[in-house]
């Protein structure tokens, strides 16, 4: 398997790490509503949008160098087969990010509060984070999820339009960058145009998540707070939506030669 090499693999490992940390940024606002410190849930959910975005950014030059060092004769081939690998890694990332869950509720509602004894200063939580003392009292934390979580789940609680939003959203988010790298090979005389797409692409999906997904979580997780609602629903709302998150990476296995044909088409009406 000539193009299973280390430097996919490393790719492969940093999307892991990626959609495991944004899977679990859906912890914050549940650790936020269980301590009824929402505010400063939310400026760790911040923190872990940032580095995730941040951490995107970083792999894009090493998945674009895959398009370079791919072999001339079959290239198409080769790069699809490699990309799928990396849309693979997204949707073992967010199962990991799910198995991890209930212990970064635990996790994330004891930092939230050193957030708040530290008076708001993160270099202080970094340091008090990664004492080893504080470490050992994080192992004591890890559990498996349960499933009487999903017992406690009724498909009538699910809203099917929210969790189809989520789903697609993940999926375009998860192909941006690969779709529009693609769309390079496929159109090679407009190449640098089409990989220039995958910022406006990610930026769309950004947008429409910060418009129509995280509103609808931090009402319910004020109305928890304001006891206008439940724990277990906010709980409930959360397993949906990295259900839906999963779901999204998996179609991001059927839309990647979509979108990327659809970049190459769209990049005829900018040249």
């Amino acid at each position: 398997m000539e193009f299973l090499t280390e430097k996919l693999l490393f790719i492969a490992l940093f999307i892991f790490i990626i959609h495991s940390i944004e899977t679990l940024a859906y912890a914050v606002r549940l650790s936020g509503a269980r301590v009824k410190m929402i505010a400063s849930a939310l400026s760790l959910f911040n923190i872990m949008v940032i580095v995730s975005r941040l951490a995107n950014m970083m792999q894009q030059p090493f998945t674009g160098s895959l398009i370079d060092t791919a072999p001339k004769e079959h290239a198409l081939e080769f790069v699809e087969t490699q990309f799928r690998i990396l849309i693979g890694a997204s949707t073992v990332g967010t199962v990991f990010g799910i198995i991890l869950l209930p212990t970064f509720i635990a996790l994330f509602s004891r930092a939230i509060i050193h957030l708040s004894e530290e008076k708001g200063s993160v270099p202080s939580l970094i340091k008090r984070i990664f004492s080893l003392q504080y470490i050992k009292r994080g192992i004591t934390h890890l559990s498996l999820p349960k499933f009487s979580y999903l017992q406690e789940t009724g498909v009538k609680d699910i809203p099917i339009k929210l969790f189809c939003v989520n789903m697609i959203i993940t999926a375009i988010y998860t192909i941006g960058v690969l779709s529009a790298l693609y769309a390079a090979l496929l159109a090679p005389e407009r190449a640098s145009t089409a990989i220039m797409a995958s910022g406006l692409i990610n930026g769309i999906a950004t947008i429409l998540l910060v418009i129509f997904i995280d509103p609808k979580i931090s009402v319910i997780a004020d109305d928890v707070v304001n006891q206008r609602g439940s724990y277990k629903k906010l709980k409930n709302m959360s397993l949906m939506m990295v259900t839906s998150r999963l779901l999204g990476t998996m179609l991001a296995q059927l839309l990647f030669i979509l979108g990327a044909q659809y970049i190459a088409w769209f990049s005829k009406f900018i040249v």
